[in-house]
């Protein structure tokens, strides 16, 4: 097993602790930032119950890369097919069109993101890492980023166009910008697409990723008290 098998453990345990919740062997990405959880170890039993504790507050415990059959009292109450995918062979390329977002860009994010439906993206999401936007007359109308940080490694993630200003070729304009940011720290690009989004997928083995494993995206409910 890499870090790359256990990505959110890996992020909140390491580069990305500051915006940890950790109870035990369970962690969580603070809220608004992202809604991911992780375990040490998803065989262990033992981070369940941490995980329960964690999750007092009773939200959405969703994990990625997490078991189809976890352990009793927990139930999976919906689940989506990914694959993960790594750039070993991207060639990171700069955009001058790409321009940096900021906090003051979150309204427009959060919007772009509404109309798109690329994945989870909270308020405080754009803290993970560098974004960058394409406008097109002063509108945002195609974003990618930086999500979980590992060492050694960085997801790329809300990569979504506006669907009226698709074909231009913005999403992989914008994948090999933010990966040549993520180059310049001698770290590799990855990313998440579901399995379903085959144009995706192949824009991306296109750019010079290629599919690493399946990867399963699991939202469970908790043991009741």
């Amino acid at each position: 097993m890499t870090i790359l098998d256990n990505p959110v453990w890996a992020a909140l345990s390491g580069p990305q602790a500051e915006f940890a919740e950790t109870k035990g062997r369970a962690a969580r990405f603070t809220a608004g930032v992202s809604p991911f959880h992780g375990l040490a170890d998803a065989a262990d039993p033992g981070a369940w119950n941490d995980l329960a504790a964690l999750t007092g507050d009773g939200g959405p415990v969703l994990l990625p890369a997490g078991p189809d059959d976890p352990p009793a009292g927990w139930a999976v109450t919906s689940l989506n097919r990914g694959v993960q995918l790594v750039g070993s062979a991207v060639r990171p390329e700069a955009d001058p069109e790409a321009i940096p977002l900021t906090r003051d860009d979150v309204p427009e994010m959060l919007d772009l993101v509404a109309l798109t439906r690329p994945g989870p993206f909270g308020p405080r999401t754009v803290e993970l890492g560098r974004y960058l936007g394409i406008r097109r007359d002063g509108k945002l109308v195609a974003m990618a980023g930086e999500r979980m940080r590992l060492t050694g490694f960085t997801e790329v993630s809300a990569v979504c166009t506006d669907p009226a200003y698709r074909g231009h070729g913005f999403a992989g304009r914008l994948v090999s910008a933010v990966a040549a940011g993520i180059a310049e720290r001698g770290e590799t690009p990855f990313l998440h697409a579901a399995i379903g989004n085959t144009n995706a997928i192949r824009l991306y083995e296109k750019l010079g990723f290629s599919v690493r494993r399946p990867v399963n995206f699991h939202q469970y409910g908790r043991p009741q008290a």
